[in-house]
């Protein structure tokens, strides 16, 4: 399996933000199933003086390929992955990372918007040219 075109970029970015990187990509094995979520992260928050946990799967959204299509892909990995993090690693929070572009056009649309919310999917918006974190969206 191929890693998304804009995998480094995100990797990269969450790297300046100071997260380490603790799995590239991030292995789970639930109910005999196994999956790669694309990256495993975490930092100490000051504040709390407690660590924070994300996995992060990366997404391109590029523009030759079909939007709704690689959103019915994104969308069923993120589930699936969610459900297996919430039993065997329930303190890691899970992101679906997709570039800025992708985020103000397409994500903006009434169904995709629909279903990020009725789903509860945490986004991370990217700019891949410049290597950094736009936004968390929770």
């Amino acid at each position: 399996m191929s890693k998304d075109t804009f995998h480094a970029a995100v990797k990269n970015a969450l790297i300046k933000e100071g997260w380490q990187i603790t799995h590239d990509p991030f292995p789970i094995v639930y109910g005999n199933v196994n999956m790669l979520i694309d990256l495993g992260a975490e930092t100490l928050i000051a504040a709390e003086n407690s660590q924070e946990k994300i996995a992060v799967e990366i997404k391109s959204f590029l523009p030759q390929a079909s939007a709704i299509s690689e959103f019915h892909t994104a969308l069923g990995q993120y589930i699936n992955y969610r459900r297996a993090l919430s039993v065997k690693e329930a303190e890691r929070n899970l992101y679906l990372a997709v570039p800025i572009i992708a985020y103000n056009t397409f994500f903006q649309l009434e169904f995709p918007k629909l279903m990020i919310e009725e789903n509860s999917v945490k986004l991370i918006i990217y700019n891949p040219e410049e290597e950094a974190l736009v936004q968390w969206k929770n």
